[in-house]
């Protein structure tokens, strides 16, 4: 059994790992437990240097990499707290971010870190580029004199050399906060989940119960933006501590890009979310299901059986061909995807979490689970449906346990309104059958999950849209895989510009264009269309979306 102490996991990992690969960016070699614990050492030297106290919050936000994930664990093994910024926010937001949690210091990439202005980092001490570790900021002389003699201070430090009786860190209090996890990258609707390191370990204890496969002979590939928890306690913390080998893409995970990577490192695990899986399915085996003599095949007894073999057995190498399971979360999994899954008994499951749970609420091993469904609560969470007849009327979804977050920082009123009498209220809704799956049956808080892992919030951008000229209000919403809004016009406001309806559409496509412009690249909206009525609306005065998500 692994420690209980999350720090004293990073200290035993790489001790008992030493010689060992740990971490490689994508066609690159590899770096070993032991200069894991090098460049932690480095690191610390320079956090001291930069007047960084335990318990002090330091920003992290550049592309998944090597460094990022050493940054990381150097940030938490000091006794600070990290704060991972998504390097996919606009340099505004990501500014704001570092503003919002008092971080006293910023780990930043080199693309990042060009469209920041020095000018908004002022409550920053230092900042250091991610990839080679370069001070590129700093506000006191003393940190930079510091820096250009960081290998002298290091040499001196470890005099005989770095070895595994140096690898020594502080410990934490379990209920001590760990880090602030972002949900949102806008300015005015910034949440910082809250997440103790008894979270952490809540989550760790659950992966390595769950996946007892992945050994140090493991190799695994982290595609998902490390930003997020669920990349973040699944693609990085469980490897890192089992001792595998991980491989970052450091690079969008398109599906050809996937692919090959499957190929080439052949994971024991794979983490995903549905819409790379989906576009797996329908770029690879679609096509062939879709043909006349295929279809005739598959109804035909005896026939059928031996084709759906050979089908998951392309599936199986088109991943690599030697994972145990495929976990996918963050969003519903297409219904026929899932169906003909089931059908060829390929090894998936389907998980639920959330940032504020660090993120396991519920899960199942691919060959107990049920169609539909996103499993059962895991050990250490307690999961009920607020309805007067769970499992058939869905209901809010309520969760309690050890993963639960401490709290939005700096947001006492959210804080008060998602956790009320020890619930932390999901804003999901769900049903749960009398064996304890969880099944969703909607998600209140709107949220879109893009194909390569981010969160996408609606409600920000429509804040956007709305701000823009002749907009009256606008809905925004996922179609086949895009991101498309409604817009009601002002029409008094275009009637009185004399704007003709000729000249309606160039209207929308130059608000399109200015709104894209404030907007990361995977919030960017492919078209917008008239809704000629206002929305209706609830007795709040809500839109009700789902009179408009199938249009």
């Amino acid at each position: 059994m692994k420690k209980q102490s999350f720090i004293e996991n990073i200290e035993n990992t790489i001790i008992n790992h030493w010689d060992l690969n740990a971490l490689s960016d994508y066609k690159k070699g590899p770096i070993t437990f032991k200069e894991v614990g090098q460049r932690i050492a480095k690191l610390h030297i320079l956090f001291e240097e930069c007047g960084v106290k335990k318990g002090d919050h330091i920003a992290v936000c550049g592309r998944n990499s090597a460094s990022w994930a050493i940054s990381f664990f150097s940030i938490i093994s000091y006794g600070a707290v990290a704060v991972p910024i998504l390097h996919e926010f606009k340099p505004q937001a990501i500014e704001h971010l570092i503003f919002h949690s008092d971080s006293k210091m910023l780990i930043v990439g080199d693309m990042v870190w060009e469209g920041l202005s020095e000018e908004n980092l002022k409550g920053i001490n230092a900042a250091i580029q991610m990839q080679d570790y370069r001070l590129v900021y700093c506000k006191d002389e003393r940190v930079r004199h510091a820096y250009n003699n960081l290998e002298e201070n290091f040499n001196n430090k470890y005099p005989k050399g770095f070895q595994k009786k140096d690898v020594r860190y502080v410990r934490e209090n379990q209920n001590d906060l760990a880090i602030i996890n972002y949900t949102s990258g806008t300015t005015s609707i910034s949440k910082g989940v809250m997440i103790p390191y008894k979270a952490l370990i809540g989550n760790y204890i659950f992966a390595m119960n769950a996946m007892k496969e992945i050994t140090q002979e493991s190799n695994t590939i982290s595609m998902l933006p490390m930003a997020h928890m669920y990349s973040l306690s699944f693609e990085l913390i469980f490897e890192f501590f089992q001792g595998a080998h991980i491989h970052f893409l450091t690079r969008i995970p398109s599906p050809k890009i996937v692919a090959e990577a499957f190929t080439l490192i052949k994971p024991d695990l794979i983490i995903s979310v549905p819409l790379i899986i989906e576009k797996i399915y329908k770029t690879k085996l679609k096509p062939i299901l879709d043909k006349k003599l295929v279809k005739l095949l598959l109804s035909t007894p005896i026939i059928d059986k031996v084709l759906l073999t050979r089908i998951q057995t392309t599936l199986n190498e088109a991943f690599g061909g030697k994972f145990n399971e495929v976990i996918i979360g963050g969003a519903a999994m297409n219904q026929e995807v899932e169906a003909f899954f089931k059908k060829i008994n390929f090894r998936y499951t389907i998980g639920y979490g959330m940032t504020e749970c660090a993120p396991i609420i519920c899960y199942s091993p691919w060959n107990k689970t049920k169609v539909g469904s996103c499993g059962k609560p895991v050990e250490g969470m307690k999961v009920i449906v607020d309805s007067p007849s769970p499992e058939i009327i869905p209901g809010e979804i309520l969760v309690k346990g050890t993963n639960v977050m401490m709290g939005y920082y700096k947001n006492e009123k959210v804080t008060k309104e998602t956790l009320r009498n020890g619930w932390l209220h999901t804003g999901d809704l769900g049903v749960i059958d009398k064996d304890g799956y969880l099944y969703i049956k909607g998600r209140s808080k709107n949220m879109i999950l893009s194909s390569s892992g981010q969160n996408i919030y609606p409600e920000e951008i429509e804040d956007k849209i709305n701000s823009m000229e002749y907009v009256n209000e606008s809905l925004v919403m996922e179609k086949e895989g895009k991101i498309i809004a409604l817009v009601n016009f002002d029409q008094d406001r275009l009637d009185s510009d004399n704007i003709e309806r000729e000249e309606y559409q160039d209207v929308l496509e130059r608000i399109r264009k200015e709104v894209n412009d404030a907007l990361p690249n995977y919030e960017q909206i492919t078209k917008l269309y008239i809704q000629p009525e206002e929305f209706e609306r609830t007795p709040k005065r809500s839109i009700k979306r789902y009179m408009y998500s199938h249009n």
